[in-house]
């Protein structure tokens, strides 16, 4: 499984159209994702003070787009380094390939972001 942080109203757009289509997908030319290791670094060094988010739990063998293992396409967040490899999605993901959608509020103590519980029961 891998992962994709989006807005709950990016989210509710991507129901209504059929597939979820990111504005990454325009501009960089792919969706960018994280595994589970991955996502907690990402949310946190990108996602700061959002508190309109879900994450996306999206079955690869399930895509009709191609999958790519590839370096950060930026700058990397803190914890990883350029040699990571991060699932990229060329093109719109398939409503049948997110398993999963989760509430992805940060800690309101803290502003940080953990990992819903539901992934630590599911797996």
């Amino acid at each position: 499984m891998i992962f994709h942080i989006t807005s709950k109203v990016e989210w509710l757009a991507a129901r209504e159209r059929g597939e979820y289509i990111a504005p990454s997908l325009q501009s960089e030319g792919f969706i960018h994702c994280s595994t589970e290791k991955q996502v907690l670094h990402v949310a946190n060094a990108f996602y700061r003070g959002r508190t309109d988010l879900v994450l996306l739990q999206i079955d690869e063998a399930k895509l009709n787009s191609e999958l790519k293992w590839e370096p950060p396409a930026g700058p990397p967040a803190p914890g990883h380094f350029p040699t990571n490899l991060f699932p990229h999605i060329y093109g719109p993901i398939s409503l049948t390939a997110v398993s999963a959608v989760f509430d992805f509020p940060p800690d309101p103590a803290s502003d940080t972001f953990s990992l819903p519980p539901q992934l630590y029961t599911d797996n």
